[in-house]
């Protein structure tokens, strides 16, 4: 975890921070998603695991550099351990963000090799890479150059006219000799032409056994498995033949599924509190973030899980969504939503 004595803050978020230098563990990671993966999310996940390795969204370096570098890489101090996903394929731009990432006391930097869509392929970045491993291996290395902080790929098992066994082996076996030692395998093959991104998501079918098979292959490398995982018992099963789970969409749907993971994968004693108890332990940021301007509409919306699957869940949902929005929306909009569903203040962490 990030060292925090020698930050500078304004308003909470981190303008520049030591790094501690340790390496975090990837045993569970929370995926980066555009849209989702914000601070206001992190924030949440963070109360509910101090040990889940999290991920902005994905940056491009042309994001970085050509524009607002403080407000894309602005993060709070609370959300450590963090990496920042970079998407990107220049060599000299990726390094320029890599000491960004480190100037802005991330834990990590991430290269995006598994996106599919049309928008970042025209720009070379994304899935469309794993055509390219000399060209990821080349970004990799400029990276590792530029940074102590370590460098990660995350990519897909192949993208359309490349999904052999042979060539996932071969992409690897490149982008490890350029220095990367980990790589987070999203076990599914991108298709390119024709599907969208969200049906990227769901359509081609899962492979774990491909993952398996590149830890047994790649013993030495660092191997996170990701795809369509959404329960403690799954990450458990992938984890007896991978070093570490990564989870997306169910951790971002039913954020209380976080509140098990220091428990169930670092060993940890945990306090037990309630659902209400975290969104009330929200509230200070929340507050800080309407002084800066920032409608509670754009925070709410990543709380809306919080009660997923609970008895007044979809009323709290409701409530929020119908109010959020409203001119001078504030804290009281989230107390009258907490209203609608029952406080289990002895409630037991998730089966």
């Amino acid at each position: 975890m990030s060292n925090t004595s020698n930050s500078e803050h304004s308003n909470n978020s981190v303008v520049s921070i030591a790094n501690s230098g340790v390496e975090p563990s990837r045993r569970f990671c929370v995926a980066p998603m555009m849209d989702w993966t914000t601070p206001h999310y992190r924030y949440l996940a963070r109360l509910l695991s101090r040990h889940a390795l999290l991920y902005t969204e994905m940056v491009t370096t042309g994001a970085l550099i050509h524009g607002d570098t403080a407000r894309f890489l602005r993060h709070d101090e609370a959300e450590y351990p963090l990496a920042l996903q970079l998407g990107g394929s220049d060599a000299g731009e990726l390094a320029h963000c890599a000491k960004l990432a480190e100037q802005y006391g991330f834990d990590e930097v991430n290269l995006n090799v598994g996106c599919p869509s049309d928008r970042v392929q025209n720009n070379m970045i994304g899935a469309c890479l794993m055509a390219h491993p000399d060209k990821v291996a080349e970004g990799v290395r400029a990276m590792i150059a530029a940074t102590s902080l370590p460098v990660t790929v995350k990519h897909r098992i192949g993208i359309d006219g490349r999904e052999s066994w042979h060539e996932l082996c071969q992409f690897i076996e490149t982008v490890a000799a350029a220095g990367c030692k980990t790589f987070i395998v999203h076990a599914r093959i991108a298709i390119l032409e024709g599907l969208s991104p969200k049906e990227n998501r769901d359509v081609p079918p899962l492979k774990y056994d491909w993952a398996y098979d590149l830890k047994a292959r790649f013993p030495e490398l660092e191997i996170i498995i990701n795809g369509g995982i959404k329960t403690v018992a799954e990450c458990h099963q992938h984890l007896e033949f991978t070093d570490g789970v990564m989870l997306g969409r169910e951790a971002y749907h039913n954020p209380w599924l976080l509140a098990q993971v220091d428990s169930e994968f670092f060993g940890q004693h945990c306090t037990t509190r309630s659902r209400h108890e975290v969104l009330r332990a929200m509230f200070p940021f929340v507050e800080s973030e309407l002084a800066r301007g920032v409608y509670l509409g754009h925070i709410s919306r990543h709380l809306l899980g919080l009660f997923h699957g609970q008895p007044g869940g979809r009323q709290f949902r409701r409530y929020i969504s119908e109010n959020a929005h409203r001119p001078g929306a504030g804290i009281e909009v989230l107390e009258a939503a907490l209203a609608k569903v029952s406080d289990l203040t002895s409630e037991a962490q998730p089966a």
